[in-house]
């Protein structure tokens, strides 16, 4: 199955240079070691079940002339999804 995953560039060269240096395809080198990976992963303490109840939301303060401010609920969920459709346009190249 083909996926795409962001990595950063320090980690690639990483695995492409083990690749290159045990003479081995990235795709085995990347499986091998997303395998290792989640086998230790088994080891780690579980991450805390999710509570029900009340949830602490960040508040950002801002002036009362800030852009956010002035714009509904509405338009900034439009203004995010543009610019999530720009970051992947980006990364598209």
């Amino acid at each position: 199955m083909k996926t795409t995953v962001d990595l950063p560039n320090e980690l690639v060269r990483e695995i492409k240079l083990r690749a290159v240096n045990e003479g081995r395809k990235l795709k085995e080198v990347v499986t091998e070691l997303l395998r290792f990976g989640l086998e230790q992963g088994a080891a780690l303490p579980k991450a805390p079940a999710p509570q029900k109840g009340k949830i602490a939301f960040p508040f950002f303060p801002s002036s009362s002339n800030a852009p956010a401010s002035q714009m509904s609920i509405d338009a900034l969920i439009a203004l995010e999804q543009s610019a999530q459709l720009e970051e992947d346009h980006a990364r598209r190249g």
